[in-house]
């Protein structure tokens, strides 16, 4: 069966001095797309320096079935969703021990995957807050389990509750919890490519946008002291009033060739920074009085293969201070003056070169951890005068339902919690310590810290 690389994940990005904390956390969790503070970074300290051996030892792996959904991790638990294809068509939200892999419960529901490209499973990972499991299926199933036991609080079905509008590579983007509304990017007619929910009832409080749904991740901001809700849509960069679904200003990315981004925006101050793997980048610049946003810049290559700035496919760039940092649509990692989006170094190690080359990038203190898609964990130093690599080890194999191609990828983003790293492919999930060796890791049974 054919697969995909645009099966995205609801993949995504901002930094941490202007993102607001979406849910109230444990320090180590990683209860929702890129962590604590939506962000990608890791705040743990006490981490290994570089890895002693080229692969990383396992303190468990357990076997799942197939998807795209990264992994998160709240409360010693970790969350995952995968799907089935016999005896009949299912997506399942799994809940396993953070310590151990053992699965603490399952739940299931039938889900025919139909006019869906690359039909390898779910894409948006599972949003914990609060007590409660929320998760976001490929035709957009929308559930909310008991974290701890799995029970099913309340649902939503397509077809059912709301009518969705086709969607080529499926409803991918995370949830997002912002105070009681769970707010979904669901492509939900009439009016409802936004749709925020009661997250306790299910009950629906608004629905904005008539915009067809991108892959892209929405963030909360904070920006001249209100919350901005930003959602990168399939024809716009959009920020709304998160209590109200109210417009506050819309700037058109009207896609080349196909609506395919899926990265999450990148908010620096009062920079956005947007790059896709058809549409090149842009950056722009939001206005406090009146609310609004200006273009600052937009670069785009000649096609997807000669490229300008960064067309990245499904990994979210970085943007610190002057410069940006991200991975484009071969495999090129690049560095850019933000100011203009010119290059200013290239480098062609991170990730081999080929079509919707992968780079998942976290940063903890003054490093950057990588996690590519030939399933290897990379420590690295960015600048402007280049990378560094620091370390480099395998920590997990790639499949091939995500992608058939290249003997297969990892696409999934891992999470970091409790001083270790998790992470899936299309057999398997897996948890490894990255305590430094002097740490003790308080995440894992004494038994465990020992594992291969």
């Amino acid at each position: 069966m054919k697969r995909t690389v645009m099966a995205l994940l609801g993949a995504a990005v901002a930094t941490t001095c202007t993102m607001s904390l979406v849910s109230v956390a444990f320090g180590d969790d990683w209860p929702q797309w890129r962590g604590p503070t939506r962000d990608g970074v890791w705040h743990e300290t006490g981490i290994m320096e570089k890895f002693p051996q080229p692969h990383i030892k396992l303190l468990w792996r357990t076997p799942i079935s197939n998807g795209y959904s990264g992994p998160t991790v709240a409360n010693g638990r970790v969350y995952v969703t995968d799907r089935l294809e016999a005896p009949g068509e299912t997506e399942r939200v799994l809940c396993l021990d953070a310590r151990t892999g053992r699965i603490l419960w399952l739940q299931e529901y039938a889900c025919a995957y139909t006019g869906l490209g690359y039909p390898d499973g779910p894409r948006a990972c599972v949003v914990i807050d609060d007590g409660r499991a929320y998760s976001l299926g490929s035709m957009g199933h929308l559930r909310c389990h008991d974290a701890a036991t799995g029970e099913l609080l309340w649902k939503k079905d397509p077809g059912q509750d709301y009518v969705i509008a086709k969607v080529t590579w499926g409803i991918s983007a995370a949830p997002l919890v912002e105070k009681d509304l769970l707010i979904v990017q669901l492509g939900a007619r009439p009016g409802g490519c936004i749709v925020a929910l009661d997250k306790r009832s299910g009950e629906e409080k608004w629905r904005a946008l008539d915009d067809k749904v991108s892959y892209s991740a929405p963030i909360i901001i904070e920006r001249a002291g209100r919350r901005l809700l930003l959602c990168w849509t399939g024809e716009n960069m959009t920020a709304l009033d998160p209590a109200t679904g109210t417009v506050f200003w819309k700037y058109p990315t009207p896609p080349v060739k196909m609506i395919i981004n899926a990265p999450t925006p990148v908010v620096a101050e009062d920079r956005i920074f947007l790059a896709c793997f058809y549409d090149g980048s842009y950056m722009l610049r939001m206005k406090q009085d009146p609310f609004s946003v200006e273009k600052i810049w937009r670069r785009l290559g000649t096609s997807e293969k000669d490229t300008d700035a960064l067309h990245s496919t499904i990994s979210t760039p970085l943007l610190e201070g002057n410069h940006i940092y991200g991975v484009d649509s071969y495999g090129q990692f690049r560095c850019l003056e933000a100011a203009t989006g010119d290059r200013v170094w290239e480098d062609l190690t991170l990730v081999p070169g080929d079509r919707w080359a992968n780079i998942h990038m976290v940063r903890n203190g003054d490093k950057v951890w990588m996690f590519n898609e030939r399933g290897e964990l990379i420590i690295t130093r960015l600048s402007p005068t280049g990378v560094k690599v620091i370390s480099r080890a395998k920590l997990i194999e790639p499949t091939k339902g995500q992608l058939g191609m290249r003997q297969g990828v990892c696409w999934s983003h891992p999470a970091y919690a409790g001083k270790c790293i998790f992470a899936r492919n299309d057999n398997e999930i897996v948890c490894a310590s990255l305590a430094a060796p002097s740490e003790n890791n308080p995440a894992l049974p004494t038994d465990q810290r020992k594992a291969d």
